[in-house]
Parts: structure tokens; sequence; C-alpha cells
């Protein structure tokens, strides 16, 4: 008896491969009440990259104040040694974090901005505008310091206290990130209500600004059970690049109604139905999310990996053939 895959069936007009941009370390602890250790943090990270991870986010240099959770991120970053061909990335909200995270090591390092004031003075507690330019301090600093860089943008599908979010407004911040030197650029459904033609809508005003897909990332929320359907739309606009979390895990703190991330698992039994490479392992990655919800005491969000775990448990009892 062998563990369930899904059936493979290709689609030409998909792209071959993309990048799974795991923010399980940062952006799916952050939100933990319950401070988890930094060798539970670090044993988590080597074990995603056992399973296949490449594009890992591990931490954030932000004031423990605002993150309290992340405060360990120098400790955590001197405690792991993970081969230079993972793309290590963390988050670096102002000059101050830059310092700090260039001090640590850090090869990549990310921006965050919204694309609402009312989100990006709750989360950020400043304007987009002043947001902009702590970035734009930030993408100068990381690299003159020899980091690549990336660019979040929050609320691009809808905020909860402004409601619609234009599509424009979305592109000139899009173009302000490309424009100060960002390398790649993650699209945020921060509280999962996009649905497939608002993602090709508001990736349409994007590419329309000059920016090539191939630089731009999604970051989607299930809140509404859509984020499967959104992955879909995405991939049939040309994007090649995926945030998600093992197990489902995190949701943004100071966004109400926002509930978990995409879980990686469940990306990944949809991209290896359609015969897309990720290079990752579904079933060590399952493992993974298995082994962390033990450590945590709670199951897993992730329906993959709930259905996953029933099928390894009923493969256990099954008799020897």
């Amino acid at each position: 008896m062998s563990l369930p895959r899904p059936d493979v069936h290709r689609d030409p007009a998909l792209p071959n491969s993309v990048r799974v941009y795991e923010v399980g370390p940062r952006d799916g602890l952050q939100a933990e009440t319950t401070m988890v250790p930094t060798a539970t943090k670090a044993e988590f990270c080597r074990r995603l990259v056992a399973a296949g991870i490449t594009n890992l986010e591990l931490t954030s240099f932000v004031s423990p104040r605002w993150v309290p959770q992340l405060a360990d991120a120098e400790e955590l970053m001197a405690s792991l040694e993970l081969p230079s061909s993972i793309r290590q990335i963390v988050l670096a909200p102002n000059a101050r974090g830059l310092d700090r995270a260039l001090s640590a090591g850090a090869t990549e390092i990310a921006v965050f901005v919204s694309a609402t004031e009312t989100f990006a003075a709750k989360n950020l507690g400043t304007t987009v505008a002043d947001a902009l330019s702590s970035a734009a301090t930030v993408v100068k600093g990381a690299t003159a310091g020899g980091a690549a860089t990336r660019g979040y943008i929050s609320m691009c599908f809808g905020d909860p206290w402004e409601g619609a979010v234009a599509v424009e407004r979305v592109a000139d911040i899009a173009e302000s990130l490309i424009q100060m030197g960002v390398g790649t650029l993650s699209l945020g459904d921060t509280i999962g209500v996009a649905t497939p033609g608002h993602v090709h809508a508001v990736l349409n005003a994007v590419l329309a600004r000059g920016i090539s897909v191939d630089r731009v990332a999604m970051h989607l929320h299930d809140t509404y059970g859509q984020a499967l359907a959104n992955v879909y739309a995405s991939l049939t606009a040309g994007v090649t690049e995926f945030d998600s979390s093992a197990g489902g895990l995190g949701r943004c703190p100071y966004a109400k109604g926002a509930t978990g991330n995409l879980a990686t698992e469940d990306l990944l039994w949809m991209l290896d139905g359609l015969g897309i490479e990720t290079g990752i392992d579904l079933h060590a990655l399952a493992e993974v999310s298995d082994w962390l919800a033990a450590t945590m005491g709670r199951p897993s969000d992730s329906s993959v990996v709930r259905a996953l775990s029933a099928a390894r448990a009923d493969h256990a009892l099954s008799p020897t053939r």
C-alpha cells in the first residue's frame, strides 16, 4: 500500500516549474502568543530544508515591542548553518532592522509596505508614503551591503477597514518598489478576499507598468476558500513564485478577520497534480508539519497534512503483503 499522491495531468499552457517561498518560520510563527523556543524554530528550518524547501523566510528584525515572538532573530540566525544554495530571507522594516540583519549575516532582505493607509498605521505605525521612504532606505542599504531584496505589498485585494482597494493603487506602489530597486515583489491578499478575476485585474495593472511577471510573487490567504483557485489564476498569467506556510501556520496579527496562510502542502498537492516541478517532497513536508503541530500541541490547519497523516496511520495498521 503506497501513500496517496495526486494523478498528474500536465497542462502545457502553465509554467513548467515554480518557486515555493516558505514563510512558516517568520510569517507563520509571528502571531503565536506562546513563545516558541529558538531551538524549535531552528529545527523547523532544518526540517523544511531537508524536505526540499529552497526559498525560506527565516525571521524578522523588527522591534520586539511589535512582534515579541521574533525577538530572538540574531540568536536564530547564529544557530543556523544552512547550505549556501538555500535562499535565506529576513524582514527588515527600517534602517535599524537592516543594520541588525546585515550584522547577523543576512543575504536577502524583505521590505514591507501597505496598499492602504489604515493598515499602514495599524501594522507599521506610519503612513504609506513614509513606509515607502523607509523601504527605499532599506533597499539602498541592503544593495550596498551586497544583499538581494524583496518587496511585500499587503492589502492588495481589500482592506477590512477601508474596503475595496483600487488596482491602480496597487500598481502605483508596485512601480515605486521596483523603481527603488527591489528584486522581486510579493502581492498580498492579506485577508483572503480575492477571486480569480480580481487576481487577473491586479496582475494586469501591475504588469502594465512594465514589471515582468517573473519578478512577481503571490501571497494568498484562504479565508474564503479561494487561495488555490487564485493560485491557478496566477499560474495562467505566468506567475512562478508563491508564498505559503507549512501546515497553514500563521496569520497577520494586525488584520482583523485574517486567517491562516495558504498551506504549503495544499499548494504542493495541486502543483504536483499539474505536473509543475517544485523540488519539494510533499510527504516529507507533511511530516514536518505533523512534527510542528505535535510540538505546538494542536492539529495542523492544512487539509492535505491531515489527510496524509490519516493515510499514514492507516498504512501503519495495514498488514504487510
